[in-house]
């Protein structure tokens, strides 16, 4: 029972020393197009926007959702031992 068990684990380490051994490609399959210059444009426009809304709706409710729970901790004095 003992050499079963110690076959499969020899097994098992030769087939994991031979995935590390190949070539790990990190070229990507998807090609992503750059939206940096678009973001650029859109952050460096001067339309009395605060910088930290200008990217639209998400950013419009995740700035409200952190005011209110600042608020709701703020809100809720620590307790004195």
């Amino acid at each position: 029972m003992r050499t079963l068990k110690g076959t499969k684990m020899l097994r098992n380490l030769l087939a994991f020393r031979q995935i590390a051994q190949t070539t790990i490609s990190t070229a990507s399959c998807r090609q992503f197009e750059n939206k940096v210059p678009e973001k650029q444009k859109l952050f460096q426009e001067d339309n009395g926007i605060p910088v930290h809304l200008k990217d639209g709706v998400a950013d419009a409710f995740l700035y409200r959702a952190t005011m209110m729970l600042t608020l709701a901790v703020a809100s809720f004095p620590k307790k004195q031992d």
